[in-house]
């Protein structure tokens, strides 16, 4: 089954701070262990809101939205797509993962739906 993990955003993470040098290399070999074990099918860390655009629709209208987003908790700094065999498999792999930021922090995984054959 293939999961959306991401990494929930943090005021921190919303400022573009990096991450420590530790901290980075910790989720490279992270990252690595993922690919090894064929898991991971990609990945990456996302820009603040304050680079993000979101696009309200309302029947044929749409409407640009420039960020900042006031929701921190809400937002997201980073993701994967993972190839596991079932979410149990998923949680295990997030609970070996080195904290993503510096404090607390959250990830969630969502199963992706089925193509409909």
């Amino acid at each position: 089954m293939r999961v959306m993990v991401f990494v929930k955003a943090t005021e921190e993470s919303e400022k573009g701070m990096p991450p420590a040098a530790e901290a980075f290399e910790a989720m490279e070999r992270f990252n690595d262990e993922l690919v090894e074990a064929g898991i991971m099918l990609a990945g990456a860390g996302l820009k603040p809101s304050t680079q993000t655009r979101r696009i309200a629709f309302d029947g044929p209208g749409r409407t640009v939205i420039d960020g900042p987003f006031a929701e921190t908790r809400e937002l997201v700094a980073g993701f994967w797509i993972w190839n596991v065999k079932d979410m149990d498999e998923a949680i295990a792999w997030v609970k070996r993962c080195p904290n993503p930021m510096s404090g607390p922090s959250e990830i969630e995984v969502w199963p992706f739906m089925r193509k409909r054959t």
